[in-house]
């Protein structure tokens, strides 16, 4: 029987991704459903976190579009594709994600959501229920077969509460025969922790 090698703390790297929060886990669900070729779009990008993660998916033959009504946002975004060299996959969109129907042509594979504010900027310019809602609702007319969406909701600031009870009542509505809705979030943290919501277009992928 042969034994791995033991290696120094310093060079362990766990295969596991730490799910602490919402995010990771929407990233561990994009890196399990985006396939090279993809078409998607990130509807908030901020610090492009998202965004840099959905270029990395969608490889060569494969576009991002991605949406912020702050030009920091843009540029934060710019520079962390660039270091990457990944900037020729994604249209970087200087408007709100309520022009999606406006600005991106069907089908999208995923879209995501990471509602709030851009960390780090004043907190007065952030995501609201209305504009939130037209994104979502224009959302589902752009999704591929089997396309998913994924909204990260924070209803632990002013405003946000607000917004996150909305989005989730919008999508608790939507037909179970059409849309697979899922609401995920952390049961030992506070109860206006953030929270992900998956909606997935129920037609299979081969659908036309």
């Amino acid at each position: 029987m042969s034994l791995l090698p033991c290696l120094p703390m310093s060079d362990q790297r766990s295969p596991y991704p730490a799910l602490r929060g919402p995010v990771p886990l929407s990233h561990l669900l994009l890196r399990r459903f985006i396939q090279p070729g993809n078409r998607v779009a990130d509807a908030t990008c901020g610090n492009g976190k998202d965004t840099l993660l959905l270029a990395e998916l969608v490889g060569e033959t494969g576009h991002v579009c991605a949406f912020d009504i702050q030009q920091e946002a843009l540029d934060r975004t710019a520079q962390r594709l660039a270091e990457q060299n990944l900037q020729q996959r994604v249209s970087l969109l200087h408007a709100g994600h309520e022009r999606l129907l406006e600005l991106v042509e069907p089908p999208l594979h995923a879209i995501v959501f990471n509602l709030g504010w851009l960390p780090g900027a004043p907190r007065e310019i952030a995501t609201c229920t209305a504009t939130t809602l037209t994104a979502l609702e224009a959302s589902l007319q752009l999704l591929a077969p089997a396309g998913l969406v994924l909204i990260t909701c924070y209803p632990g600031h002013a405003g946000g509460d607000q917004e996150a009870a909305a989005v989730q009542e919008w999508a608790a509505a939507l037909s179970s025969r059409s849309y697979f809705v899922w609401r995920m979030g952390q049961l030992n943290v506070s109860s206006d922790a953030p929270f992900c919501l998956l909606i997935q277009d129920g037609r299979p992928a081969d659908a036309s």
